[in-house]
């Protein structure tokens, strides 16, 4: 199965950027503040910001004091990230945005030119993940950063994983029906809509991940897994709804370092 038209994020731009303008966000209230805490930016860090989607993160980070490049395979996404430069003040000056997959940034990207990278919750969107592993390892300075943001391989497995309520124990549980096999699932994205616009997420254990890792020449740092900041509403499985959510993290952040 040929899945690379349907990776992109362009039939679906408008929703995403409009969902990236509400309050309430995963993105928003959860990974930005916890990366912004781990990246430790400096004044004048050069960043790559891979599969930077509307430009949510890049700008955050220039605002940080950042030199940002950001890229997207999607054309529709950065038409939305560029424009909205030209509606902000500095730091916006401090970001170029270009059009290209993130396993093939070719000649757009000098070799070992940057601080830091990130592919924040993208990499399980891309079908050749090692190729923009590569290119994430190609793009940084010796002892540079990639941080990944992912949704927690482990727990959301999409269409193999699911949340389960045992009503005699008043538990809410995580049922995982499959997880060291690597498969891709098409998600629509927009349910309900006459669109029908899917996107591909591509499932892979955390072992996988490590083993691409090293091969492409970094080191894992760190890791942190970060759970919901939501609250369910009153009612008899609220407290077990709200336990889960403490005790089974969404995302899973690894922070890798460029070993040469």
């Amino acid at each position: 199965m040929n899945n690379k038209n349907k990776t992109s994020w362009g039939g679906v731009a408008g929703w995403y950027d409009s969902l990236l303008s509400m309050d309430d966000t995963y993105q928003k209230e959860v990974i930005l503040p916890n990366l912004i805490r781990l990246m430790n930016i400096k004044l004048g860090d050069k960043i790559l910001d891979i599969a930077c989607g509307q430009g949510f993160f890049s700008r955050a980070f220039a605002g940080e004091g950042a030199k940002v490049v950001g890229c997207d395979i999607s054309s529709e996404l950065i038409n939305f990230a560029k424009e909205k430069n030209t509606r902000l003040d500095s730091p916006s000056h401090s970001i170029t945005y270009f059009v290209a997959p993130a396993d093939k940034l070719n000649n757009n990207i000098v070799d070992k030119s940057f601080d830091k990278a990130t592919i924040i919750l993208a990499l399980q969107n891309i079908e050749n993940f090692s190729g923009a592993l590569a290119e994430s390892s190609r793009s940084l300075k010796t002892g540079g950063k990639l941080f990944l943001v992912l949704n927690h391989p482990m727990f959301r497995n999409p269409k193999h994983s699911s949340w389960g309520f045992d009503e005699k124990a008043k538990i809410q549980y995580r049922r995982v029906d499959e997880y060291l096999s690597e498969s891709h699932t098409e998600i629509e994205m927009t349910p309900g809509s006459n669109k029908g616009e899917v996107t591909v997420s591509f499932h892979r254990s955390l072992q996988v991940y490590s083993k691409t890792l090293a091969k492409s020449g970094f080191c894992i740092s760190k890791i942190e897994e970060w759970n919901s900041n939501k609250k369910s509403q009153s009612g008899p499985r609220q407290n077990a709804e709200d336990k889960a959510r403490k005790e089974i993290p969404l995302f899973m952040m690894i922070e890798a370092t460029k070993n040469n």
